[in-house]
């Protein structure tokens, strides 16, 4: 059955010229962003309704590319959340359904991406879907049993236990950010099947499709940024998130804990050094899809790379814009995804020279992009083998993370 049109009228307008909000305008706004490349994956888009799963939001916002955020912690941030339909149209690419897949979802949340990846295995597959919240479970098995998903079955329980009475899957779904794949994924897996999850990588967020391999080992090329909220539970992220002080200015890092907060409020208090501009002045795609993964597998130790934001449209020892950062033992550089190359450079130009010399290799390396970027997930059993020397090694709970970024293709 067709999906009916919402007709939005904005203060002005009447119902005759107001613009028509549908599934099909959704559609139509990623295709043209460059996402939806599975024609499998696009018919689902255009069947399931999304504003059934967001009562609450008006029409425009249902069928808009953006994150709806529903619950959030005791700083104002998003623990439970309808992600912006590119990141999950992106993630449904990496799973490669077909009719009479069985998969699992992990993170319900509203119940919306349970019902995509329902529809686009059709009557003879099988969805479970796992949310750790109860109220938000009752709330999306409602929303589903209304959009005409009821078979989806809807487990209350910690995601990282994954649902051993229906496995073995031949798809796992992983709606939330992860900080390492939960073993029970990998005993729940069919031989052939994926695991697709956006997992923390140094401050960046990455959806990989991890296929299991014959040495245990878990493997993952075709990789995009990510924006999933973060798994709570047995898997909860270690600390990767500090205030600077009492002021407006949050970190997201690796290696957070390593930071002396206090010793770098001071640092920050120094005046700022005037007129560092890099030599090249990238776009937000650059950064996010070519600098930024080089920057994080090729930073020195003990400097340390970062993410940063200012809270609440406030300002932070002069800044007021969000991007990156660079800190070595006595100097920082603030890097503003919007800024043209400028840079708030701190207390020394060590930092921004650093930031100058990443720079340089990565255009000497080709300026490699995240589709070069390649993902092994090691058993820690295992030990880091020999043929992980190049790259970077991140420790985690149950593997080692090796990644590394492929040479750039010869034209």
């Amino acid at each position: 059955m067709p999906i009916p049109a919402f007709r939005y009228a904005s203060a002005g307008r009447g119902m005759s010229d107001a613009p028509t909000y549908s599934p099909q305008t959704l559609v139509d706004e990623l295709r043209s962003a460059g996402h939806l490349h599975d024609e499998r994956v696009r018919d689902a888009f255009l069947n399931v309704p999304r504003h059934i799963f967001l009562p609450d939001v008006t029409p425009e916002q249902a069928y808009r590319d953006q994150t709806i955020s529903l619950a959030l912690d005791d700083k104002g941030r998003a623990v439970v959340a309808d992600t912006m339909p590119s990141m999950v149209a992106d993630l449904m690419d990496g799973l490669k359904l077909r009719e009479g897949l069985n998969v699992l979802h992990i993170g319900t949340g509203t119940g919306y991406s349970a019902a995509l990846i329902k529809h686009a295995v059709g009557v003879g597959g099988r969805v479970t879907t796992i949310e750790i919240d109860r109220d938000v479970a009752h709330s999306a098995e409602a929303a589903l049993s209304r959009a005409g998903f009821s078979s989806v079955k809807i487990v209350h329980a910690d995601g990282a236990e994954g649902y051993a009475p229906r496995a073995a899957y031949d798809r796992m779904a992983v709606h939330v950010g992860v900080w390492d794949i939960s073993p029970m994924w990998k005993r729940q897996i069919k031989p052939d099947g994926v695991i697709v999850v956006p997992i923390w990588l140094d401050g960046l967020q990455v959806i990989a499709p991890f296929a299991l391999r014959d040495d245990g080992t878990l493997y993952a090329d075709n990789i995009r940024p990510g924006a999933f909220v973060y798994i709570r539970g047995r898997e909860a992220m270690p600390p990767y998130r500090r205030h600077v002080g009492s002021t407006a200015l949050t970190l997201l890092a690796d290696d957070i804990e390593q930071l002396d907060m206090a010793a770098l409020s001071l640092l920050l208090s120094q005046d700022q050094e005037a007129g560092n501009h890099l030599s090249l002045s990238l776009s937000n795609d650059d950064y996010w899809y070519g600098f930024l993964p080089y920057m994080a597998l090729h930073e020195l130790s003990p400097d340390i790379f970062a993410l940063y934001s200012i809270d609440g449209g406030r300002s932070a020892y002069g800044m007021t814009d969000e991007g990156f950062a660079y800190f070595t033992p006595a100097s920082a550089c603030f890097v503003p995804y919007g800024g043209g190359g400028a840079t708030h450079t701190f207390a020394s130009a060590d930092a921004f020279m650093e930031v100058e010399r990443l720079l340089a290799g990565w255009q000497a390396a080709g300026r490699p992009r995240m589709e070069q970027l390649r993902l092994r997930l090691i058993p820690r059993s295992h030990g880091i083998p020999p043929d992980a020397l190049h790259g970077k090694i991140y420790p985690r709970r149950d593997h080692f993370l090796h990644a590394w970024l492929e040479p750039a293709p010869t034209s």
